[in-house]
């Protein structure tokens, strides 16, 4: 039996606070000015940075946990593709982009899990991190949309957005690639 100490350890707090900001970003997307959007990715921002430090306290500590395993990457999945989601309504990015997103990454879950029942672990890549990190930079700059310093945010989101797309599915392939070669083996 897995102690309630175990469970609810450092790491797998920040991961659970992480999931929690997801409401928030519901709250303050819902009407976005100028101010309001630089608060809603300093939020997004912040969330994103606990990500390194639940893994790295985990890691540091010995602290790793099945939950820890299992809610760490889903955490990141839910706060990136819920705050696309949310952005789709207010015009700041296309419904497409996030529907090849999504649909990426629950084909990717899938192939983790099939290859997991089968004793098999397909470790995260470094597409996906690289992905992720793409993904956090291009839906920070959506969320900020106005210009700050004379750069227009939502220019540079866009740009960024169409380089995580290239990402998302060179990493899903990747992934599909890591499977078939483990089962053929």
């Amino acid at each position: 039996m897995i102690s309630r100490r175990e469970t609810f350890n450092l790491p797998n707090t920040i991961t659970l606070m992480r999931i929690g900001v997801v409401p928030f970003l519901f709250i303050l997307l819902s009407n976005p000015g100028e101010f309001w959007s630089l608060i809603i990715a300093g939020l997004f921002v912040v969330a994103s940075i606990t990500d390194f430090f639940d893994g790295y306290i985990a890691r540091k500590y010995n602290m790793i946990t099945t939950m820890g395993k299992f809610l760490d990457p889903i955490a990141d999945k839910i706060i990136v593709n819920s705050a696309m989601i949310l952005m789709i309504p207010i015009g700041r990015i296309p419904a497409w982009i996030v529907a090849v997103t999504i649909v990426r990454d629950l084909i990717v879950d899938v192939i983790r899990s099939i290859a997991s029942s089968e004793g098999i672990y397909i470790q995260a890549s470094i597409l996906g991190k690289q992905k992720t990190v793409t993904q956090i930079i291009a839906v920070t700059a959506l969320m900020i949309h106005y210009s700050v310093f004379g750069i227009n945010a939502h220019v540079v989101g866009v740009v960024v957005l169409y380089i995580a797309l290239f990402l998302t599915i060179y990493s899903g392939v990747d992934y599909f690639i890591k499977m078939y070669k483990s089962v053929v083996k």
